[in-house]
């Protein structure tokens, strides 16, 4: 047996997690649960202290109303 030993680089990671491509990368798939949810549903994304982060909310009376009655963003995650 060997006795490999990984170190992960915690900056590098951090810093990939942030990258640009990353943050395109959440608002295309934001931008599409978005699509299939339908009117009513916003995209925020922003940047953390350890990664970017995207999610969709709903955003008026009748798609909150929607989203509470049939789970609609669950259902347009899958």
């Amino acid at each position: 047996m060997s006795n490999f030993k990984f170190k992960l680089n915690s900056s590098g990671v951090r810093e990939f997690l942030q990258s640009a491509p990353v943050q395109t990368m959440l608002e295309n798939k934001a931008r599409a649960i978005q699509q299939r949810a339908g009117d009513g549903y916003e995209v925020s994304t922003y940047v953390g202290k350890t990664r970017a982060n995207a999610s969709v909310r709903a955003n008026t009376v009748k798609s909150i109303k929607d989203n509470k009655k049939n789970n609609t963003l669950l259902k347009a995650v899958r």
